[in-house]
């Protein structure tokens, strides 16, 4: 191989590197960054994840914790609490967030400062309020930018990395836009579909790579 062509091989291999790079790191960062899960049609016969949407945060030590966000449920705010006036102005319906502490009504709020009271930060301009107290107040002053659920999911140490692996998930970069959309029905094949293309765009560049690798 000669100096000219050689060179030019390596200065490929490099951009392709640093195109590839990106995109692995984003689409697997689970352990340090929120993300959004898809899920792929493997899991298309499970009654609660097929075909869903998630947030989800790592919570230290390969914890995570999340929510469901397009299983909406018959109920709305104003038959949960017909009592409450606030309540009845959120048309949209109550959502199922996952199967743990259902009896708990969670809001993702977004905003650009921590609201004051009992929340925890999933991205920079998203915060889950978890306290009664405190998803009253976004119900009476902030629900035009918010989401309600009932439950959440949380993963044991390592549960999350070993779905994965299964190829039970598309894992995508989270956007507030995306987690607060309503209606959410279409929402999955959409981003289904983005899933699938990203994926194959990044194993097109790590094709071109090894086949780059290769040539002498």
């Amino acid at each position: 191989m000669d100096k000219q062509r050689s060179s030019f091989l390596a200065a490929a291999m490099i951009a392709l590197v640093a195109l590839l790079g990106p995109i692995t790191a984003r689409a697997a960062d689970y352990a340090s960054e929120p993300v959004i899960l898809v899920a792929k049609p493997a899991l298309a016969t499970d009654r609660l994840y097929g075909a869903t949407i998630l947030i989800v945060k790592p919570m230290g030590e390969d914890k995570h914790i999340g929510f469901i966000l397009n299983k909406p449920t018959p109920l709305t705010l104003g038959r949960l609490f017909p009592d409450h006036e606030p309540s009845q102005k959120v048309t949209n319906p109550v959502y199922l967030g996952g199967p743990v502490s259902t009896e708990i009504l969670f809001a993702l709020v977004q905003r650009p400062a921590k609201p004051g009271t009992k929340s925890m930060q999933i991205m920079p301009d998203l915060y889950a309020v978890v306290d009664r107290v405190g998803v009253d107040d976004i119900i009476e002053k902030e629900s035009d930018h918010a989401r309600f659920l009932a439950g959440l999911v949380l993963w044991q140490p390592g549960e999350l990395r070993a779905e994965v692996k299964r190829g039970f998930w598309y894992v995508i970069d989270a956007e507030t836009s995306l987690i607060l959309r309503t209606p959410t029905e279409g929402m999955w094949e959409e981003l289904l579909e983005r899933s699938r293309k990203n994926a194959q765009r990044v194993s097109a560049s790590a094709a071109d790579v090894q086949q780059y690798a290769r040539v002498r």
